[in-house]
């Protein structure tokens, strides 16, 4: 059983509440979420586990026939910029972003099971790493971290 699968888990209310926030977000800000960049962005929301490129490119096109990689890159890009999503360096793929409302460091947890991945702010082990960097003199442009295990589902199924 997965975290999307758990019954302390209502996805469809998670997949609403992410929506409604990018949609507000971007009001906010004054861009646009088009109908391709909305659909992308669901299809994210989908599930919890990452999605790659070209499987958003092979479900976006029977709903859109034109779409071709540059259309899912540009909507992907967009998504990034406004933090409605992230990027999994280690997949290759991206999530939503459960946080999207404010600006964070990422700490990806990536199950080698299930294929899930939960995003965490984790304070301490960010302070942790800053304090680190500080002590090396070394100047952070970007912080994110992907552990791969297993999550709390699959590890009792052991």
């Amino acid at each position: 059983m997965t975290l999307h699968d758990s019954p302390k888990h209502n996805h469809k209310h998670c997949v609403n509440t992410a929506l409604a926030m990018a949609q507000q977000l971007c009001l906010e800000r004054g861009v646009q979420l088009t109908p391709i960049r909305y659909q992308v962005l669901e299809l994210i929301w989908a599930s919890h586990k990452a999605v790659k490129a070209y499987e958003l490119l092979e479900q976006v096109k029977p709903l859109q026939m034109a779409a071709k990689p540059p259309t899912i890159y540009r909507a992907l890009e967009f998504l990034s910029e406004q933090g409605l999503i992230h990027r999994v360096e280690s997949l290759n793929a991206f999530i939503g972003c459960r946080c999207s409302n404010a600006p964070h460091e990422q700490l990806l947890l990536i199950c080698k099971n299930c294929q899930e991945v939960e995003e965490r702010t984790a304070p301490k082990v960010m302070q942790a790493l800053s304090e680190e960097f500080n002590d090396a003199g070394f100047i952070v442009h970007s912080k994110a971290i992907e552990i791969h295990g297993l999550c709390s589902q699959c590890a009792v199924q052991l």
